[in-house]
């Protein structure tokens, strides 16, 4: 071999990641987050770091379901739903046609998904199922109050999307046992 063949071969071996500078092969480069893996590992941080800001630090273990609805509280100072007071005249109106000084919170829908993401971080971080303050049941009431708060509040009404039952009519099901070899014995 001349010395220009094996200077290709070590180079296409540095281009491809297999020789490194030091001589040791290196594990390929992780694939890119999804954007749900990205936001929930974002979430998780957030929540971490809220925790460790509280008098006294809270360590994630230490933490129970209280604390998971004051950072959900915490959370409404950044809301851009505006929510109308009980008091104002746009209340439960969808499209109020002015302004009114009605505090803006979290949407029910972005405080749903922000649980279901910091529940799967708390399993994947070590966490049982069964402490998981995330899939507390104070949560899932604290959730259905701010929705349904949310929908007065807006003139929204959420409805339970319904499962649509499949339906089998008689002469397809009598035409199905006609055509099935099992169900026809030959003579």
């Amino acid at each position: 071999m001349n010395m220009n063949s094996s200077a290709t071969i070590m180079s296409n071996d540095v281009a491809e990641g297999s020789i490194r500078s030091t001589g040791e092969q290196q594990p390929p480069p992780a694939p890119p987050l999804s954007r749900y893996e990205s936001q929930k590992r974002r979430d998780w941080n957030t929540f971490g770091q809220y925790l460790k800001n509280q008098r006294p630090p809270v360590s994630v273990s230490q933490c129970n379901c209280n604390h998971v609805l004051e950072f959900l509280q915490y959370l409404d100072q950044f809301g851009k739903t505006k929510v109308h007071l009980q008091g104002c005249v746009f209340f439960g109106q969808p499209d109020p046609p002015a302004p009114c000084t009605c505090p803006l919170k979290q949407a029910w829908g972005s405080l749903d998904a922000l649980i279901g993401r910091l529940r799967a971080a708390y399993d994947e971080h070590g966490g049982s199922p069964e402490s998981n303050p995330f899939g507390n049941g104070a949560i899932r009431m604290y959730l259905r109050k701010v929705k349904e708060c949310q929908a007065k509040a807006r003139g929204i009404p959420y409805k339970k999307k319904k499962k649509k039952k499949k339906i089998i009519h008689p002469n397809k099901a009598q035409e199905e046992l006609n055509i099935n070899p099992a169900n026809n014995p030959v003579s």
